[in-house]
């Protein structure tokens, strides 16, 4: 079964690999416009004789394409010399005409009236071959657009995952050196507490290793997530701090990129609260409707701002939510920060369609 799987994956490869290719492209072009003139002319004269005049036909006009793709494009049109392109492309089909109406001329030598009307049709060939090489430029200007948009869109889609990458990068270490700072201090007091943030830790990075390496992640285990890192954070801030969070609506199947939510709670506790605070808070509301998420966080403030430590991050969290809602949900995000002297609150309205 697994053998018969791979010689399939093979053969499409082989034919989408056949398909892709260049020749291919206009190999199958050059048959179908053939056959389409052949059914044009019709088969009144016999088959081979109308095939035999269109092979001529698709001769020259592939001549003419040729040269207009691989000649005057490249060194004319490219270079904004249009006008001399233009010449040189009418000059390229008058002296590919006459060579045309004579190739007909002698296959039609026993056909007099046909070779007059071949001398009196001679302005409609040129208009015909000149058509055919200026329709292959506008098809190669089209393709060049189109391969160009498409790069661009690869690269703009490299460049943002890459960024995404890095920023996610920034937030995991942040939070886990966030983490074994308070373990340690616990540990160092030989706290009861520390065995248990060993496990909630143990949950926490069981989630930031196999589930955030998806683009998005079920917003109910999102919230499960936060409900973890809050449950450490009571265990390390004891009761002088009173934690509340509250989930609204239905959290049911939503998705939403990982670890959307963790800057604005590390800033909360590490930031917003600090030794110098006896008693404090940090109330968090979460409301699902639909496709809709509303998050709001509001933590409690030191009378006097705290000393400026030089091992602290600056506030990187918040930098890198900016910039991940700008590259994940752009024009889909309100957020909204009041900077009061006694508090500070985030609210986030998202859009997840």
């Amino acid at each position: 079964m697994r053998m018969d799987t791979a010689v399939r994956k093979n053969t499409t490869g082989r034919v989408y690999e056949f398909f892709n290719r260049r020749v291919t492209y206009h190999t199958l072009f050059w048959l179908a416009l053939l056959s389409l003139l052949t059914v044009i002319e019709g088969t009144e004269q016999g088959f081979f004789f109308t095939l035999s005049n269109e092979l001529i036909n698709i001769f020259f006009y592939g001549l003419i394409v040729y040269f207009n793709l691989f000649y005057l494009i490249p060194n004319y049109l490219t270079k904004k010399r249009f006008l001399t392109y233009c010449g040189l492309l009418i000059l390229a089909a008058l002296i590919i005409t006459p060579f045309k109406v004579l190739a007909f001329y002698f296959k039609f030598s026993g056909y007099p009236q046909a070779q007059a009307e071949l001398l009196q049709n001679m302005n409609w060939y040129f208009l015909v071959t000149f058509f055919i090489a200026g329709s292959s430029t506008i098809f190669k200007i089209i393709a060049d657009w189109a391969r160009h948009l498409r790069e661009k869109q690869e690269l703009q889609t490299q460049t943002m995952q890459s960024e995404l990458r890095f920023l996610k990068s920034q937030i995991n270490p942040h939070f886990l050196f966030n983490t074994l700072n308070n373990l340690y201090a616990l540990t160092l007091k030989k706290s009861d507490k520390a065995p248990e943030i060993v496990i909630k830790l143990s949950e926490m990075m069981r989630y930031m290793l196999y589930e955030c390496n998806e683009k998005q992640v079920l917003l109910s285990k999102e919230v499960h997530y936060i409900r973890n890192y809050l449950d450490l954070e009571r265990l390390r801030q004891g009761k002088n701090v009173e934690i509340n969070f509250e989930v609204e609506g239905n959290v049911a199947d939503q998705k939403i990129a990982p670890l959307m939510f963790i800057p604005f709670l590390e800033n909360s506790f590490k930031h917003g609260l600090s030794n110098q605070i006896s008693t404090g808070f940090v109330n968090i509301r979460l409301r699902a409707e639909g496709k809709k998420v509303h998050f709001f966080i509001e933590n409690s403030k030191p009378d006097a701002p705290p000393k400026q430590d030089s091992r602290r991050s600056g506030g990187i969290g918040l930098v890198n939510i900016h910039r991940r809602l700008n590259l994940l949900y752009p024009n889909q995000y309100e957020l909204e920060i009041e900077d009061s002297p006694r508090s500070y609150a985030v609210n986030l309205k998202l859009d997840l369609a």
